[in-house]
Order: structure tokens, then C-alpha cells, then sequence
């Protein structure tokens, strides 16, 4: 599912401030990253339902390479997507429950305030 029209959308921050930002707010990157492009995920473990889900904000450089701590990258919107055990996580054709998309809102709100 892709958040269409977030604060974030669109958005241009050097590396170095977007690692920060979204590391507060509790995202990784870990190895998921290029020298053109980054994704950083936030996990949910769905109590309710015994699911995972991961929200996933991707950039990719505009200026510089990643992960130059000055290189700028320009935010995508983000999407959300359920992980199946073994083949990976899936992004279309799903229903999320509710307060996962509440939390996945809540989050992007909190980027999106800490970015400004």
C-alpha cells in the first residue's frame, strides 16, 4: 500500500539528517542501501493477528552518493507491505487492519515533524 501525498513525499534532506530523523523515530536502513538509493523500515509485530509488517520510506540521491553524510536525498511516498515467511513481503492486493494504518499515519506524522 503507498501513502500518497505524505509530508515527507517529495522532500529533500541531506543523508546524514534523514539517518537521524528516521532513526529516532525508531527506522533501520541497515544494508538496504546503494550509492544512488536508500530504504529505511519500521516493523510491526501485529499481536492481533500474529502478522508483520514493514513501513518502508525509500529515497534516492539527488546530490551525492549514500551514504555520504552531505550526499541530498529526495523521499518517495512511502508503502507499507505484509512479510510472508519465507518468499518476503508483499506490497499489493492486501487488506491491513486498521490500527496498523493508524500507526503507519502516526508515524509519518512524527517523520514528518521531526524533519521540519
Amino acid at each position: 500500500m503507498k501513502f500518497e501525498g505524505t509530508d515527507i513525499t517529495g522532500k529533500e534532506v541531506e543523508f546524514s539528517v534523514a539517518e537521524h530523523v528516521l532513526g529516532e523515530a525508531g527506522f533501520v536502513h541497515a544494508g538496504q542501501w546503494d550509492y544512488e538509493r536508500v530504504t529505511f523500515d519500521y516493523k510491526f509485530d501485529d499481536q492481533v493477528n500474529e502478522d508483520v509488517y514493514y513501513l518502508r520510506v525509500q529515497a534516492y540521491a539527488v546530490k551525492g552518493e549514500i551514504p555520504s553524510p552531505y550526499s541530498v536525498i529526495k523521499f518517495l511516498d512511502p508503502i507499507l507491505g505484509k512479510h510472508y515467511y519465507p518468499h518476503g513481503v508483499e506490497y499489493s492486493d492486501e487488506t491491513f487492519p486498521k490500527h496498523i494504518l493508524d500507526k503507519c499515519n502516526k508515524k509519518l506524522e512524527h517523520i514528518s515533524t521531526l524533519l521540519k
